[in-house]
């Protein structure tokens, strides 16, 4: 007796087994800044054919049908869900929230541009406005030494009253990125993703502008995670991963009763 079914259920254990791994990860990420879900998508795997449809069932007729056997379901990848978070205010002058799509790049290590929804932003001791890790927002602004009441608009017009000057003074622009394709992205840790082939260039440009985001000063996005639909999902993952695990103990109980009885 065959046991293609107990390998069949095996990659059914391995394919549950990586959605819980997503769907812990997103939970686990449930307060973090900016960050966005995401969704393991399954797909069949090669399938045996038996009986090709349309072939000759006798000398005057064909099958209608055919008959093919599936070996198995594998997670073909994870899909980045990119809705919006809520908009959590936080009194922070230098804490900024992209109201739409896009993101803000920074200067990584090695010189690679980062890309991230997480705006807590501060200011470095030479002046730059830079991440919590100390990379340097892009393209460069640097708040003068002394410099108070630092507004920032919808459109990333950065300004602050400087000493000596007579009215609040520009200081710099933040500008958004897009990408033709987001969900190409690659995360790397740390809330920053990087450019691939598959995302292609990315395109700076002012907020609000070719559908780019508006930036909102004093606020953070939150994760767009939804801790019921997660534990929802969860649910039907472990029955999904029960189901599984008893058509291998029924398999086996079945190849046991062969070896035993006949």
């Amino acid at each position: 007796m065959s046991s293609a079914a107990m390998h069949i259920a095996r990659t059914g254990l391995d394919a549950q087994d990586m959605r819980m791994r997503v769907i812990s990860n997103n939970l686990a990420n449930v307060n973090t800044t900016g960050f966005k879900r995401d969704r393991a998508a399954f797909e069949t795997l090669a399938y045996q054919v038996v009986t090709a449809a349309g072939a000759a069932s006798s000398s005057e007729s064909k099958y209608a049908t055919g008959l093919n056997l599936g070996t198995g379901v594998r997670v073909q990848g994870t899909a980045r869900t990119d809705t919006q978070g809520s908009m959590q205010t936080t009194g922070n002058s230098l804490d900024l929230a992209l109201d739409g799509d896009g993101y803000f790049q920074v200067q990584m290590p090695g010189g690679q541009l980062g890309y991230t929804r997480a705006g807590n932003f501060s200011r470095s001791p030479e002046g730059l406005l830079v991440t919590s890790e100390g990379y340097q927002v892009q393209p460069g602004i640097t708040v003068p030494q002394g410099a108070t009441n630092i507004t920032i608009g919808q459109d990333g017009t950065v300004s602050a009253t400087v000493a000596g000057q007579d009215g609040a003074q520009q200081i710099g622009q933040i500008q958004v990125a897009s990408f033709p394709n987001a969900a190409g992205l690659e995360n790397k840790g740390d809330n920053y993703l990087v450019e691939t082939t598959a995302s292609g260039a990315a395109n700076l440009g002012v907020p609000g502008d070719d559908g780019r985001g508006r930036v909102r000063q004093g606020m953070l996005e939150a994760s767009n995670v939804n801790v019921v639909e997660e534990l929802v999902d969860m649910i039907e993952t472990q029955r999904a991963y029960e189901v599984n695990s008893k058509m291998i103990q029924a398999t086996d109980d079945m190849l046991k009763y062969v070896n035993q009885n006949v």
